[in-house]
């Protein structure tokens, strides 16, 4: 396979619901959608879905778009591949900077699956024809306003609700939560805020007491070691977001004891191949795992679709509609959900079309990059 054109479009939609987290709050995203186009010109399309500001990670929409245009894809376009596991090695003197190779990587294998007549779901191992899916809400300015976001959330059916929480922002809110909804799959991700102060220790070891599916990410990613004492000391299971870059981190937690559960991003882990090599190491240590987002929009939304179809997907993935965040979606038809469920799609590629006339008008600025003749 040999790609002869590729653009980058750096892509602008609005929210329908504000979204806070412990760091940041955001009324709109701007992620960078990658074009791939073979000499047959099919199409495959990634979606580099960083944060626009370094709160969540060192990347940034402007890094990424640099890193991609200068280094990625003049490392790609023109080359010669069969398999889409060999593309991470065009740029392999590329360190760090997962977000942009993620993008890449999955247009290079939607591009892949695409031209082999079969769904992205089935190229990367997948066994599920659908997956359950979660919700993550912010945090509200009132109790009693997040309380009203559950309640919405349970009765369109989605069975699990992870709650952001930060210090101040904590026990209260699982509190009410845990009393109004008690049966409801409910979980806490802090973003790596939390300190080990005896306070703030003190709040993340009292959440043991209501019920949480897991604690995600409480401490600053590379202290694992704190996540391992406080996994020590509490039932709930502590799961890794921020701190899981690559398989070596991976297997360092596991040592340490630092996780009982695991959050896969394809964004953070640098694409769809190291976000199976996770998948499959993780099951190898009997440790579940879920699928992770950052807010995609349809095209990174529909890889985590179908990398949540793998058999060690255990927990409910965020892949929950388009309609939970975006009026109207750059794919279609647009990811839906019914009662908690969205179905995998079975055609090839993606099996999404990237609604290329509503994207133009959406489109901030695009770069294109031609092979040489």
């Amino acid at each position: 396979m040999r790609v002869t054109h590729a653009s980058l479009h750096l892509v602008r939609l609005p929210l329908v619901h504000r979204f806070r987290t412990s760091s940041h709050a955001k009324d709109h995203l701007d992620h960078i959608l990658v074009r791939l186009t073979d000499a047959s010109g099919a199409v495959g399309w990634g979606e580099i879905a960083s944060p626009t500001d370094p709160f969540y990670s060192p990347e940034t929409v402007d890094t990424c778009w640099l890193v991609a245009e200068r280094y990625l894809l003049p490392s790609l376009v023109g080359a010669h591949w069969d398999d889409p596991a060999e593309v991470g090695g065009l740029w392999a003197r590329v360190r760090g900077h997962q977000f942009a190779k993620a993008g890449v990587d999955i247009a290079a294998w939607t591009l892949w699956s695409l031209s082999g007549g079969v769904s992205l779901a089935t190229a990367l191992g997948g066994t599920r024809s659908s997956v359950v899916a979660g919700v993550s809400l912010g945090i509200e300015p009132t109790i009693d306003d997040l309380l009203a976001e559950v309640g919405k959330h349970v009765d369109a059916g989605y069975p699990r609700v992870k709650l952001k929480i930060a210090p101040g922002w904590d026990v209260e809110p699982v509190r009410a939560v845990r009393a109004a909804f008690p049966d409801l799959q409910l979980h806490v991700d802090a973003n790596g805020v939390y300190g080990e102060s005896d306070d703030e220790v003190a709040a993340l070891r009292s959440l043991d007491d209501h019920g949480l599916s897991m604690i995600e990410q409480p401490f600053a990613p590379r202290n694992l070691l704190a996540h391992a004492a406080l996994q020590r000391d509490i039932e709930t299971p502590v799961c890794l977001d921020e701190s899981i870059d690559t398989l070596d981190d991976l297997r360092t937690a596991v040592v340490l004891g630092a996780l009982k559960v695991l959050n896969i991003k394809v964004s953070r882990m640098g694409g769809l191949g190291p976000a199976v090599a996770g998948h499959d190491l993780a099951a190898e240590h009997d440790i579940p795992v879920w699928c992770g987002g950052m807010h995609e929009f349809g095209v990174g939304r529909a890889a985590n679709v179908a990398l949540s179809s793998l058999p060690g997907f255990t927990l409910p993935s965020d892949v929950s509609a388009s309609a939970k965040y975006y009026e109207r979606d750059v794919v279609l038809p647009p990811i839906t959900a019914s009662a908690g469920v969205v179905e995998v799609p079975t055609g090839p590629g993606l099996g999404h079309t990237v609604d290329e006339e509503f994207l133009a008008s959406v489109t901030v600025r695009s770069a294109t990059i031609a092979a040489q003749t």
